[in-house]
């Protein structure tokens, strides 16, 4: 009679450990059961998107590899999975992006949930673009886990190496692996700037420029990776 012998594979405990962390290294939104306003600041919703129908059709990456609908939890979101995309900026400024199609907006409230997914460092960032022109003319709000001329400030782009404009900051955004709340909002007239950080009623940076009156709005990082959801846009639409 002969005898079958069962091959057993044991994992080391750190090794087990480590694929249930990963499993669920990333917590997922909590529910968010309030529909959106119909205005904010006295501006009108002019997009929103909160990825459940599986896509992002609606959305123009610079690199369509570093992008992604994900799962997490009971939730869709937009995932930015590669640290560094395949985008050469024509000047110095950040190489993940992804931009809202067929959107361009002067005065505006930009409301975005978001979550970095990159270990903790200095320079841990996530990035929200707006009064964007084109790859080399545009501003971005640099959301950095510690601040220096390079980092946590808002930026423009006006076709040479990216510009500090901020004229208020913080030490640093206290980046962890939780979502998080940011909005934007800029006044197109008096080239007002005010960001926001999970509490809504005192800004995090402010900046006062005018180069650009309208543009554009988006996602990404400088070169980092991370999720974001429930974009929402206020704002007085550009047509044509």
């Amino acid at each position: 009679m002969r005898r079958h012998a069962l091959a057993i594979l044991i994992l080391p405990a750190t090794l087990l450990a480590a694929s249930a962390a990963a499993a669920d290294e990333y917590p997922p939104l909590k529910p968010l059961t309030e529909k959106p306003l119909a205005k904010l600041h006295g501006l009108p919703i002019v997009y929103s998107d909160d990825f459940e129908t599986g896509d992002a059709h609606r959305w123009e990456p610079t690199d369509p590899e570093a992008w992604t609908v994900k799962t997490q939890g009971d939730n869709r979101v937009y995932a930015l999975i590669k640290k560094k995309s395949d985008f050469e900026p024509p000047v110095r400024s950040p190489y993940n992006r992804s931009l809202v199609k067929n959107l361009d907006v002067a005065s505006f409230v930009f409301d975005v949930r978001l979550q970095s997914t990159h270990p903790d460092y200095g320079h841990r960032d996530l990035c929200l673009f707006f009064g964007y022109r084109d790859d080399a003319h545009l501003y971005y709000v640099h959301l950095g886990k510690k601040t220096d001329d390079h980092a946590n400030q808002i930026f423009i782009v006006d076709g040479k190496p990216r510009t500090k404009i901020s004229t208020e900051t913080t030490p640093g955004t206290d980046w962890n692996d939780e979502w998080h709340h940011v909005r934007i909002i800029r006044d197109a007239e008096t080239g007002a700037i005010e960001v926001y950080f999970d509490n809504m009623q005192k800004p995090v940076m402010k900046a006062v420029d005018k180069t650009f009156p309208t543009g554009r709005v988006g996602v990404g990082s400088f070169d980092d990776t991370g999720q974001f959801d429930r974009v929402l846009v206020y704002g007085d639409k550009v047509e044509g």
